[in-house]
């Protein structure tokens, strides 16, 4: 009979790194945009500047099922502008199966030596089979036989199921001949709140957040502020 494995608990409550100081704050007044993804342009330009930055379009996907149950997983932006976020995926994955039947949606990137993140509600649609087909065709063509050979999320035996696959996909498809399976392709996510987040040592973080006007909404320019393009933003207590 084997031994119990003895419980254990592990205390980090000390962890923690400076952020920015009070001269670096983030105020209404550094806003270069009144609407979000002109801001998020802003940001996310000086993160694809920033070197320590390897993957500035990493984000957190946080998707639920109809019932509310979460999950989330790292995934890689692929485009942005005044419709949505865009990514792409296999639509039988776990994530792929939620946005089939709740297509509300989180985003958030962070990008540690900025101490900035920015997060994103909105909703998740697919993209068109011509933009599918063509993203599809630009990525390399490992990525496109990997994305043939993997039914994401099924369990497997081992990863020589996959080698096996990969193997004779290669054997079928010669580079430029590799057909986009009708089960992968894009979702555009329309925002409709989008929060910026810079880090201060002290904690008292800075938080501004741009959401969509409400109907007969009163802008005070006190706690609401009237943005561009049908946006408002305020600032949120850290």
């Amino acid at each position: 009979m084997s031994a119990q494995k003895e419980k254990y608990s592990v205390d980090i409550g000390d962890m923690r790194i400076k952020y920015k100081n009070k001269n670096e704050t983030f105020t209404e007044d550094n806003l270069i945009s009144k609407e979000p993804i002109g801001q998020f342009k802003v940001w996310f330009e000086e993160a694809c500047n920033t070197p320590q930055i390897l993957e500035p379009n990493a984000m957190i996907l946080a998707t639920a099922t109809r019932d509310g149950v979460p999950s989330a997983r790292a995934v890689l932006l692929k485009g942005f502008g005044t419709e949505g976020f865009r990514f792409y995926t296999n639509y039988d994955s776990r994530k792929g199966r939620e946005l089939s039947e709740n297509p509300h949606v989180a985003l958030t990137f962070y990008w540690e030596p900025l101490r900035q993140s920015v997060r994103i509600e909105g909703i998740a649609e697919k993209t068109s089979v011509e933009d599918s087909d063509r993203y599809f065709q630009s990525r390399p063509y490992a990525n496109q036989i990997g994305s043939t050979a993997s039914k994401q999320s099924s369990v497997i035996a081992s990863r020589q199921t996959l080698i096996v696959k990969e193997r004779e996909l290669v054997a079928q498809f010669p580079e430029g001949q590799v057909k986009r399976p009708s089960c992968w392709g894009g979702y555009l996510v329309a925002p409709h709140s989008v929060e910026f987040w810079q880090g201060q040592s002290d904690r008292l973080h800075d938080r501004i957040r741009f959401r969509r006007s409400k109907a007969n909404e009163k802008i005070d320019n006190i706690l609401v502020h009237k943005g561009e393009d049908g946006w408002v933003y305020e600032r949120l207590s850290p």
